[in-house]
């Protein structure tokens, strides 16, 4: 229905003698909660200072001044709304008809004119398994890239690996002595944990082994050969493994440049700030000051090394000269906020303003067990290759139970079992923590990815019944229920869930819209029968099946999910 938010900002530019710009008013133009309040509203409030007067008083005069198009039954206003009703025939034909013909690409458009975007997410520490906690991350990052790319946008996505640190100096020893107990080519993952922690250990009751470590670290640094060859040897089997969930993920990346990437960049970073005079001497540390209400940026620390934040610093210098970015987008859980202040803060000092302004921290809440937090001490972590593992069986013995000749179980069950684990980390608010349930998470009814998948299924079951002809000349006028009305305009808003949720960094804007075309399929699936006697209704109905459908595959498939076409 974007045709007709450009009809309600031409009205109202017009009504006020072009005192405002259409851009404006298309801005404020929202979808109202109350469906009692319309179908599209518009607040005056941003007009009172321009116009000299109090919201109520323009939107009376706008409703008196303003000219309906067709499409529009009726303007009210409520407390400084003007609230626009549409007219329900017009509005049904519009929408379906432009549903099926855009088909896919419904939902596209080309508001983001080729900018550059670089989404920042997942970046793992490397060597380490895949856990839980690095999943929600993922999906977030997965999810906002599919939204960009059909909005018009040039997307770079990143996986900024943690690939550096004097632990590798530590992990470098253990593997020295322990190598030969061990298949590394097997279970890799899990074969360096297992020897990082005995190191670990062994550390603590010798601490000469520290010492070691840091010697290990400092000639990674140097670039000794035989160093550099077992910390790449590290790096690759991460990264192979990484890869392997990121294609069951159905997610990729264009760059898996870490902070081993940045480590001969971050001198010119400590030159440009100390020759702007804002790197200053802090207990022996280098810092930059920014602000009262914040503490100092360590740059580098009172050692003489450098920390995260310095080689943070370098890749957004980086970044700006290589991608000419919009926006640069990162995406960690909320105990990194005051990290991320920090080094926008102190990254004025390093790039333009317009990237500066284009630096954005996306925060998001803790994944807790129903037993309570993980801990790697308490043995409580979940690895994410063990919970796909488990979703996909579970997914499986539900699929058996309903219909054990359904074919192409396997694939069709990896279908629902990484869709469900996907929608249950994006339906929820990024900054609310979430309690995770993995039994709740593959319910067929409520709330869940399997319930959006079902009902796609269904809408394609009855499609096949009929092998409806989308080439059908279609009298949607006859579509005149509270039930058809109600879905249709829901389907209508697809295109504007996309631009808020890009808008508000927020997939769990698209997921619950999801929910919300669910529930009202059903409610329309069970009052209006499809497969009736007179053919126009049912191919009327039949059109609104299809639309349905496609507008779920596509919600789905930007969130990352896949729709199996059977269940």
């Amino acid at each position: 229905m974007e045709d007709i938010k450009e009809i309600i900002a031409e009205s109202i530019v017009l009504s006020l003698d072009n005192k405002i710009s259409k851009n404006d008013v298309l801005d404020k133009i929202e979808i109202p909660k109350d469906k009692e309040h319309g179908d599209f509203s518009y607040p005056c409030f941003n007009l009172a200072k321009i116009l000299k007067n109090s919201p109520v008083n323009i939107a009376n005069t706008i409703k008196e001044k303003i000219v309906l198009n067709d499409k529009i039954s009726k303007v009210e206003v409520i407390n400084g709304y003007l609230n626009f009703y549409l007219n329900n025939t017009n509005v049904t034909s519009t929408v379906l008809n432009e549903i099926i013909s855009k088909n896919e690409k419904y939902g596209d458009t080309n508001i983001g004119n080729g900018e550059n975007i670089i989404v920042e997410y997942s970046s793992p520490n490397i060597a380490k398994p895949f856990h839980l906690g690095h999943f929600r991350n993922t999906v977030l990052g997965a999810s906002l890239y599919n939204m960009y790319k059909i909005c018009g946008y040039n997307v770079t996505r990143i996986n900024h690996l943690g690939d550096w640190g004097r632990q590798f100096g530590l992990l470098i020893e253990g593997y020295k002595r322990f190598k030969d107990e061990y298949d590394i080519t097997k279970d890799s993952l899990n074969v360096l944990l297992d020897i990082y922690i005995r190191i670990n250990k062994l550390a603590k009751e010798d601490e000469s082994i520290f010492d070691i470590a840091r010697e290990n670290f400092k000639k990674l640094e140097e670039g000794n050969e035989e160093i550099l060859k077992l910390w790449k040897i590290f790096r690759d089997v991460s990264i192979k493994e990484y890869k392997r969930i990121y294609d069951i993920l159905g997610c990729g990346f264009d760059s898996y440049n870490g902070e081993a990437f940045y480590s001969d960049k971050m001198d010119e970073v400590i030159q440009i700030l100390d020759k702007k005079g804002v790197l200053v001497d802090s207990q022996g540390a280098k810092v930059v000051n920014v602000g009262e209400n914040m503490p100092p940026c360590i740059v580098v620390k009172s050692n003489g090394s450098t920390i995260y934040a310095t080689r943070d610093l370098a890749a957004i210098l980086y970044r700006a000269r290589t991608y000419d970015f919009s926006k640069c987008i990162y995406i960690t859980g909320s105990e990194q906020i005051l990290h991320f202040k920090q080094i926008f803060e102190v990254a004025k000092y390093l790039v333009d303003e317009k990237y500066q302004k284009g630096l954005i921290h996306i925060s998001y809440g803790m994944i807790r067990l129903k037993t309570g937090k993980m801990s790697t001490r308490d043995g409580t972590i979940v690895y994410i290759n063990d919970l796909i593992e488990d979703a996909i069986k579970k997914a499986k013995d539900i699929i058996i139970a309903k219909d054990a000749n359904l074919e192409d179980i396997d694939n069709i069950a990896k279908q629902i079992g990484v869709g469900a684990l996907i929608f249950n980390y994006l339906k929820t608010t990024k900054v609310k923590d979430i309690i995770f349930d993995l039994d709740e998470t593959l319910r067929f009814d409520g709330e869940t990815g399997p319930y959006v998948q079902y009902t796609y299924v269904r809408a394609k079951s009855i499609l096949n019944k009929v092998k409806f002809d989308t080439k059908t000349k279609i009298d949607y006028n006859l579509l005149n229920t509270k039930q058809e009305i109600e879905l249709v305009k829901e389907l209508g808003k697809f295109p504007n869930i996309v631009l808020k949720a890009l808008e508000e960094y927020e997939p769990a804007i698209l997921a619950r819209y999801l929910i919300d075309v669910a529930t009202l399929f059903s409610r329309f699936y069970n009052e209006c029968p499809v497969l009736v006697d007179d053919e126009n209704l049912k191919n009327a109905r039949c059109g609104l099946v299809y639309a349905t459908s496609i507008v779920i595959k596509k919600g789905l498939s930007l969130l990352g999910i896949e729709c199996p076409e059977k269940m």
